[in-house]
């Protein structure tokens, strides 16, 4: 059996220049926080980060953003975040926003091995110009394309040693769904059990998508 409980620098360095991150979280809650405070010790930069949000001053993906170390973030609620303007303003930061049900519904089809979806959330708006559309049932759909990444950065609440996970309440929210949409997935959790632990009803993600865990406050 692959060995997938490993340390976060070990976990880390897999992770170079120049590739795509999904990270999960809503705001904070959620958020692999010492998985990307490793990534930040690291170094990597020339990153495009595929997340709801960019961390929030000082906390989470906006020590990334602060360092210059994103050049794309594809999101859909980034005002929460000042930096961002601020890079955007300054051309340091390339951003693509989606509104939100598209921006998960995008990551799910990139994991389902879906190309793209019609969907009319951005119909008429300016998120929607320039994209390809088509008319259903009188109504002007807009074409997105399904989002996926080089590595998934994900928070759960608990996984075994085979790298089945389960989340603990709203924690849940873009952790899952990025599981299934990126080459590697490294989980952040607060406990490994032992295989056989869970009862199989409460697995979310099944271990076939995990690559590595790490475990919150372990070695480093």
């Amino acid at each position: 059996m692959k060995q997938k409980v490993v340390s976060k620098s070990d976990a880390i360095a897999h992770i170079r220049d120049g590739m795509s991150i999904m990270v999960g979280g809503f705001g904070l809650v959620g958020a692999p926080l010492e998985l990307i405070d490793e990534l930040y010790r690291q170094g990597q930069k020339d990153l495009t980060v595929i997340s709801n949000n960019v961390g929030e001053p000082g906390k989470g993906l906006s020590r990334l953003l602060e360092a210059g170390r994103i050049r794309k973030a594809i999101g859909s609620y980034f005002t929460s975040n000042p930096v961002v303007g601020e890079h955007v303003l300054a051309g340091k930061l390339e951003v693509e926003l989606m509104p939100q049900g598209t921006f998960i519904e995008a990551i799910r089809a990139g994991g389902a091995g879906i190309g793209g979806f019609y969907t009319r959330a951005s119909a008429g708006t300016l998120l929607g110009e320039g994209k390809e559309t088509k008319v259903i049932g009188g109504q002007t759909y807009v074409l997105e394309y399904a989002l996926t990444a080089d590595v998934a950065l994900i928070r759960a609440h608990k996984a075994d040693r085979l790298g089945n996970l389960v989340y603990r309440k709203t924690a849940r929210n873009f952790n899952p769904v990025m599981a299934t949409a990126a080459k590697l997935v490294i989980a952040e959790v607060d406990e490994v059990v032992e295989v056989g632990h869970f009862d199989p009803e409460v697995i979310v993600t099944p271990h076939l998508y995990v690559d590595f865990i790490v475990q919150r406050g372990g070695a480093a």
